[in-house]
């Protein structure tokens, strides 16, 4: 049978046909890890350049460029997000369904090619009784002529008997008839067969190889469609893709460098005069020299010989290490009230006991002393009955900055607690009113805890409106024409007024204690009124008009600065820019607060 080798031929390849689905299922399967992998990728990546909390990189975020990257990271982390959506619906939409496809599709093969062989079968049993039916048949003739032939022989021997003859021509006739019925019954199988034949070959099996080619039909068109769903899948997320793309781009286009470079100038603005010229000292009269006023080792009356017991003497605080070994001892430190660094009239450029005048320029000596963060350390520990969190280690104008901030973050604090202080006290009315809700004495202690600490709170602010104002005196009384000597006497004298020994370490005379006279305590607040501090940031999550008074509009996917936290009416501060600020409703947005103290400020 020919069709026989057709069905072994088909099936092969309907087997092949499942497994190149399996096969595509699976290439699907491994590109939707491939996009997780990649998107997992992108997010560490993101994440690992974020900026770390309680760290100089938050502090950073005030530029233009660092605030371009961070929005990059986050258009990134956006993007990285697009691939994971790219490959759940690779999962859902084709490996699934493919899954699902194959096994219909085995299930399917499995019965049209049951139903073949059951077929097959049939024509081959009808095939095999026709057979047996014709080997009758042919059987049966045999029979008969052979009955007939020993009856016509024995009809023609005269010596057999009557009864023999008859017995012999009966039994010819029965097997005439025996071969008559064998003929008849070949007959009728062999057209029956014939029928069979013809609906097998022309109706049977043409059905059920237009069955497996209308599943291999289906099997293709369903590749196509997968295929076409895989490549649409990618086409859907290039929108998304590309609005991260132009979020980049827009990223990089709001960088100002101007912008950026002015806040590191006003970063570092220490608010020093330039120094004077520095004058001619003539070594070649005889008669005494008076030393300028821009010497830094200039002495105070004469100069006393060192002491026997001492090996080692003390040092300038401008004199580097390297010059110790051809210094002398200087004369003792200056009191509080001696910083001037008014000249000596005994001082005679050749006696021995005057101090070696230092061949190093002055702007030198000032850049060694501000760029040792070592020694600004010592200094910064040293107890002059001044707080340590004064920031006299900073420039006049950082310091001015510092102290600021803290003022702003006490007043902060002081907000926060008359907020509770005041709940409190609402919270206790209502008790008062109706006991049984609740204990108004059970309130006295918390309220009590809260007045100490507005109290303390605002002593601290006090403090440090005094340290501002004391400070700002000092860089603001010294006359502009004594120019580096006048930064010295003013504020180097008054903060860096210790001697250092050979060592490294750093000694303080008794007499060396500065005495600062603060003028008026009270500080004007709109001097260096600088705005609220933002303490974290928030996404707009729908558009918002704002166009009731005090409110600010929204646009959707904006980035704003919070300022005021949500006190409970559903109203968030915000701030757009330093001119534009306002309330936005709280479920509007998606709020991320700071955990550090300290946060971006504008100033």
């Amino acid at each position: 049978m020919q069709k026989k080798d057709q069905f072994d031929n088909l099936e092969k390849h309907t087997q092949w046909g499942i497994d190149f689905v399996e096969k595509y299922s699976k290439f699907v399967k491994e590109r939707s890890e491939i996009e997780v992998n990649y998107a997992r990728q992108i997010r560490n990546l993101s994440r690992k350049f974020q900026p770390k909390k309680s760290s100089k990189e938050e502090e950073e975020n005030k530029y233009s460029s660092c605030r371009a990257f961070l929005l990059t990271l986050n258009e990134l982390n956006d993007y990285a997000g697009q691939h994971e959506v790219v490959a759940e619906n690779l999962t859902a939409q084709i490996i699934a369904e493919l899954t699902k496809y194959t096994q219909e599709l085995k299930s399917e093969r499995k019965s049209h090619f049951q139903d073949g062989r059951k077929a097959q079968q049939h024509i081959e049993n009808s095939w095999k009784q026709l057979e047996s039916c014709k080997r009758r048949f042919e059987r049966d003739c045999k029979e008969a002529e052979r009955a007939q032939q020993y009856f016509e022989k024995l009809d023609a021997d005269i010596n057999v008997t009557k009864l023999d003859v008859e017995k012999a021509r009966q039994q010819a006739q029965m097997r005439q008839q025996m071969a008559s019925e064998s003929k008849e019954e070949y007959s009728n199988y062999l057209q029956k067969f014939n029928q069979e034949q013809n609906q097998h070959y022309y109706t049977t099996i043409p059905n059920i190889f237009q069955r497996i080619q209308d599943m291999e039909e289906k099997r293709i068109e369903r590749l196509a469609e997968c295929m076409r769903r895989f490549a649409d899948e990618d086409r859907k997320i290039l929108p998304i893709v590309g609005h991260c793309l132009d979020g980049m781009t827009k990223a990089a286009e709001s960088i100002e460098a101007k912008a950026d470079s002015k806040q590191v100038v006003e970063q570092f603005k220490s608010g020093f005069e330039p120094p004077s010229d520095v004058e001619f000292e003539d070594y070649g009269q005889t008669m005494k020299r008076t030393v300028s006023e821009t010497s830094l080792s200039n002495s105070r009356g004469e100069s006393k010989p060192e002491k026997p017991g001492r090996s080692k003497g003390k040092l300038w605080p401008f004199i580097k290490k390297n010059k110790v070994a051809q210094t002398p001892p200087p004369p003792p430190a200056p009191s509080s009230s001696s910083c001037s660094h008014t000249p000596s009239p005994s001082a005679v450029p050749n006696d021995p006991q005057s101090p070696r005048q230092s061949k190093e320029p002055l702007t030198h000596r000032l850049n060694d002393l501000m760029s040792s963060k070592s020694k600004m350390h010592c200094f910064r520990s040293l107890k002059r009955g001044v707080s340590a969190c004064d920031f006299s280690h900073l420039p006049p104008e950082q310091r001015r900055k510092k102290l600021q901030a803290k003022i702003d973050e006490l007043n902060k604090e002081i907000h926060k607690e008359m907020d509770q202080r005041d709940a409190l006290t609402k919270m206790k009315d209502v008790y008062i009113k109706n006991p049984q809700m609740g204990d108004p004495a059970s309130l006295d202690p918390r309220l009590g805890e809260i007045a100490q600490n507005i109290d303390r709170l605002q002593t601290e602010a006090q403090n440090t409106h005094t340290h501002t104002h004391t400070h700002t005196s000092l860089t603001t009384t010294h006359a502009p024409g004594r120019g580096a000597a006048a930064i010295v006497s003013v504020y180097v004298c008054v903060r860096l007024c210790v001697l250092s020994s050979p060592d490294g370490s750093y000694t303080e005379e008794p007499s060396s204690e500065p005495t600062v006279k603060e003028e008026d305590p009270e500080f004007n607040d709109d001097e260096f009124d600088e705005g609220l501090p933002t303490i974290g940031t928030c996404k707009a999550l729908y558009p918002f008009e704002g166009t009731n008074e005090g409110t600010i509009s929204l646009v959707e996917g904006e980035l704003l600065f919070v300022i005021e936290e949500d006190k409970g009416d559903g109203w968030t501060r915000v701030r757009r820019n330093e001119e534009e600020e306002g309330y936005v409703p709280t479920t509007y947005v998606e709020v991320v607060l700071d955990n550090v103290k300290g946060a971006i400020t504008y100033i």
